[in-house]
């Protein structure tokens, strides 16, 4: 009975690791799964199976990008994340072969994996890899009843079978094999160096054959995400197993006596918090907070980016952009602009940037505003960005809706034929063709007919600097066309240009009737300062009241007068601030 719980106490820290990365990804990094499915299209066919497997780690390659579509249920992609780091910290366990005081130390290298992984741009490829390199480690151990010499030729022959599934990852197996007892130490060093030496060597040739540079390919081909040295965390995984490996050999004399199991346990122990107080410095809450307002854009969950943003304000270009994309689909724009932190119009479409995700987010605020064209090109220009080369499947999905919209039947059609080969994308992708062709159905759908009645008949020729003049034709051509409205009156407000502001402001008043707070509040504005009378019904007395407040602490105390903090969430603070 007493040896029992011993035997239970690696599998229950192997479960408890499985359940705080469970968590920690289901719960607290959502965003940072859904990140990583839109930057790659996995495709059930044998072209792109082939493609994977002629690259030196492409199967663990494959393996890690058909894991990876799976992130598009959230608590799936979670689970297949905290198997693998199970998996991984139980084969390092068995690996060690070493007493319980070393067991705090086999959960390294999964820590430093998950350290790692707050990059967004260091791949699964690489824990799978590490994975499949364990395996294949202690599968070989296993056969090393065999001669020995017979097993060292075994191992070597393997070796390129090894790299080519796994990379430069095959290196920890001819350093961390367990050779037959009967294998005297100048063979078993011997048998090491060849190992290493012909992963080397398979290294080369294949620089020599693929289109690879040496320097990509030691480096691993999709270990990292650009075409530069690994991070330094990354360099140091494979070296902590192999000193793991042979820890309990060198700590043999220690480990004899109950004192020195204890100083080892206690050692481990601090090492492993160590990791655990560094493991969330790595994960950049800046670069996590813009991964969810994009996650929330592309679902189109426009109340939760609201509310997100009204606890705690936003404070950079594409989380500003979000924000008010949120307001203008849920008709909020001109009555709650500026009850959150603005950066000019560069917060209503910022500048184009050669980025992924930016350009993904700026590209839907140009899709609702009715600009497809555009949108288009934003999306086409973000998947072309990826550095890896990859496809992706948000953005070939919005190709396809572009081309749809635009009557485009055929190229739509070519985009939806390779989303059906997917198994995220293909319902979605026969449902839509079923559209293609279909004008009546094409004009009744509650998106794509409400943006096929935005589109612009004449020529428009797009300028990024005369983005209110665009928001002003599509709104001429269509009144019903809101969000192009609330745009074009916050292009002026935000950038305090309250002369062009009223000009708008007739243009829209001449068409429809509308007068947010934030139109009263820049209407009084304009009107107090050309010493003109308010015209009635325009401005509401609250509003009047408040401006004539806010003027009196202006003009008496100045404008860092700490009484102004009360009208923060209006037009004018905007201004003198």
């Amino acid at each position: 009975m007493s040896k029992f719980p011993s035997r239970l106490i690696p599998w229950g820290v192997t479960l408890l690791l499985g359940v705080a990365a469970f968590l920690f990804w289901w719960l607290g990094y959502p965003a940072g799964l859904a990140y990583q499915e839109q930057l790659q299209l996995f495709l059930w066919t044998g072209d792109y199976l082939c493609s994977r497997l002629a690259e030196p780690g492409g199967v663990a390659r494959y393996v890690a990008e058909l894991l990876i579509q799976f992130y598009n249920l959230i608590v799936v992609g979670a689970l297949f994340l905290a198997v693998i780091f199970m998996a991984v910290q139980r084969l390092t366990w068995q690996l060690m072969k070493a007493p319980l005081c070393l067991l705090p130390l086999s959960l390294a290298p999964v820590l430093l994996f998950w350290y790692a992984l707050g990059s967004e741009n260091v791949m699964l490829t690489y824990g799978v890899a590490l994975l499949m390199a364990l395996v294949a480690t202690l599968v070989l151990n296993r056969l090393n009843g065999m001669n020995c010499y017979l097993w060292w030729a075994v191992v070597i022959v393997l070796m390129p079978f090894f790299y080519w599934i796994t990379g430069p990852m095959a290196l920890l197996i001819p350093l961390c094999v367990t050779p037959p007892q009967s294998s005297g130490r100048w063979l078993n060093v011997t048998g090491r160096v060849v190992g290493v030496l012909t992963v080397v060597l398979c290294l080369l040739l294949a620089a020599h054959v693929l289109p690879f540079p040496v320097e990509r390919l030691r480096m691993g081909i999709s270990y990292y995400r650009y075409v530069q040295p690994l991070p330094t965390v990354l360099l140091s995984i494979p070296l902590v197993v192999v000193l793991l490996r042979y820890l309990p050999r060198w700590l043999a004399p220690v480990l004899r006596t109950k004192g020195g199991r204890r100083v080892v346990l206690v050692v481990g122990c601090a090492a492993l918090a160590g990791l655990l107080v560094l493991l969330p410095t790595s994960y950049d809450e800046r670069t996590y907070t813009l991964m969810e307002y994009d996650y929330l854009v592309r679902l189109g969950r426009w109340d939760a980016i609201i509310k997100k943003s009204e606890q705690k304000q936003p404070d950079l270009p594409m989380s500003v952009c979000a924000t008010n994309l949120a307001l203008g689909m849920t008709n909020q724009l001109g009555e709650r602009a500026f009850q959150f932190y603005q950066r000019g119009s560069d917060g209503l479409l910022p500048p184009s940037e050669r980025n992924f995700s930016t350009q993904q987010l700026t590209g839907e605020a140009y899709f609702q505003l009715g600009l497809i064209n555009t949108a288009q090109r934003f999306a086409f220009e973000a998947m072309e960005a990826l550095p890896n080369y990859n496809k992706s499947g948000r953005a070939i999905k919005r190709l396809a809706e572009t081309n749809l919209i635009n009557g485009q039947y055929e190229v739509a059609r070519k985009y939806l034929h390779i989303l059906e080969r997917t198994i995220f994308y293909r319902k979605w992708a026969q449902r839509t063709e079923a559209l293609l062709d279909q004008e009546e159905e094409i004009n009744s759908h509650p998106l794509y007919g409400r943006l096929r009645r935005c589109l612009v008949s004449e020529e428009l020729l797009f300028s990024e600097g005369e983005l209110d003049k665009i928001c002003g034709q599509l709104f001429i051509h269509n009144p019903q066309n809101t969000m192009a409205m609330q745009y074009l009156l916050m292009f002026p407000l935000m950038n305090k240009d309250i002369k062009k502001f009223m000009n708008y402001m007739q243009v829209v008043q001449s068409r429809v009737l509308y007068n947010p707070r934030a139109c009263q509040e820049g209407v009084v504005f304009a009107m107090t300062m050309q010493h003109q009378q308010l015209p009635k019904g325009v401005v509401s007395p609250m509003v009047e009241r408040n401006y004539n407040e806010f003027g009196a602490i202006y003009n008496n105390e100045g404008k860092d007068s700490p009484r102004l903090e009360q009208f923060k969430h209006t037009l004018w603070y905007y201004y003198v601030k």
